[in-house]
Order: C-alpha cells, then structure tokens, then sequence
C-alpha cells in the first residue's frame, strides 16, 4: 500500500465519510401550470401554460379551443376541479354556448383519454431536463405539443382487439 498523493474525490470527506450536500431543489415561488385539450377524432393536443391554476388560464384554454374549432358543438372533459367550475367560468361559458363541459365522476380519471396523452407530453417535455425559468418551461411544452401532434392519430378507449391469426403453412396429407 503506497499513501493518496491527490485529493479524494469530491464526493468523500479526508476522513472517508459521504459529504451530505444541501438540497438545491425547491418549488419557488415561479411555478408553471400546463392546460391541454385532446381532439379525439384526429389526436391533436392544445396546450397553454399559465403562471397559476385559476379561472383565467382554463378560459385561455378555453378560447383557444374555440378558435381551433371553429364550427360545431364542442365538449370539454372534465375532472371535478374548482377551477372549471368557477362563478367567471361558467359566465364564460353561458356567453359561449357551444362549449360544453363534461365532468368525469370522481376518482375515475382512467376515464379521460388525456390523461395518456399527458404520459407523453412529461416523456417528451420533461423527462430528464432541467429548466432555468417559466419560460424554458413553456418552450418544452410548445416544442414537445408540436412535435407530438405531428404523428397525431385518433385515441380509442380500451385496447386494440388482438390481431386475427392466419396459418402460414397448410399440410396435406395423404393415406
């Protein structure tokens, strides 16, 4: 055995024990809301960030619903949140009577199709980055709700039937 001639590695103390750093991780006071709208029939996803959960981001949304809709009765899935609930959302809606809001029953969110679609978005926004700021947030979001509805195809609920077999050889025998 020959003595260390260069310093331990920044993870250990002279002494051999684990250096415990302090948690640079913490919520802040910056935080960043994502609404999004799936289109069922084609796939497309709308998606807004807004600086808080309140009436007036789901408005947002709301209008940008309407403004990629433009003809024929729309309706909203739902959960059981205040938020689209609230006494300026629904006068909102009454001024708009096109839209519609359907509420999921409680603890049966596996009923909405967009929470998959939410899986994909953190996979495709999130996943393994870090972001600066809001607006590092908002751009992953944009650059990953485009990239997505470029492959867009209509959701089904329930699982694909399986696909029928079909024989790849026949034998004949003969007696």
């Amino acid at each position: 055995m020959i003595p260390r001639t260069f310093p331990p590695a920044p993870g250990w103390s002279p002494d051999g024990h684990r250096i415990k750093a302090p948690l640079e991780y913490s919520r802040g006071s910056e935080k960043t809301w994502v609404f999004g709208a799936l289109r069922l029939r084609d796939g497309t996803e709308i998606t807004y960030c807004a600086p808080a959960r309140n009436s007036d981001g789901w408005i947002s949304l709301l209008t940008q619903l309407a403004r990629a809709n433009p003809r024929g009765p729309i309706r909203v899935v739902t959960d059981n949140l205040t938020t689209p609930t609230s006494r300026k959302v629904r006068g909102w809606l009454d001024r708009h009577p096109r839209i519609q809001q359907v509420y999921i029953p409680k603890k049966a969110c596996w009923l909405n199709l967009q929470e998959g679609w939410w899986r994909l978005l953190r996979r495709a926004a999130f996943a393994g980055q870090t972001f600066a700021d809001t607006d590092e947030i908002t751009h992953a979001v944009e650059t990953a709700t485009t990239q997505l509805n470029t492959h867009a195809r209509p959701w089904v609920w329930g699982r694909p039937p399986p696909p029928t077999r079909t024989l790849r050889h026949r034998f004949v025998y003969c007696l």
